[in-house]
């Protein structure tokens, strides 16, 4: 997958400018995207070195339709630990 790809925007939360204190950032990613394209998507668009990155899966809460209640949709999560010298300005 091409770097532009992989990465589908930064999450800002209150939790994640917390942990952004600590060189770690919180981004959505394609759902297909490896642990390796992530690393590699963020070097390459921002310019940082990759020290760690953790991914997790979320699905969305239900949805009432005419049609029934539905399942939300599943989102992929990327936890990115930056090397103590880099930072990325995302504001």
């Amino acid at each position: 997958m091409e770097a532009i790809h992989v990465i589908r925007k930064p999450l800002l939360t209150e939790k994640g400018a917390a942990q952004a204190e600590h060189n770690r950032y919180v981004f959505e990613v394609d759902k297909r995207a490896r642990k390796d394209e992530i690393k590699r998507a963020i070097q390459e668009i921002y310019g940082v070195r990759v020290v760690a990155v953790n991914t997790s899966i979320h699905q969305a809460g239900q949805r009432r339709t005419r049609w029934g209640i539905v399942p939300g949709k599943l989102t992929k999560k990327a936890s990115v630990r930056l090397h103590e010298d880099d930072t990325i300005e995302l504001f």
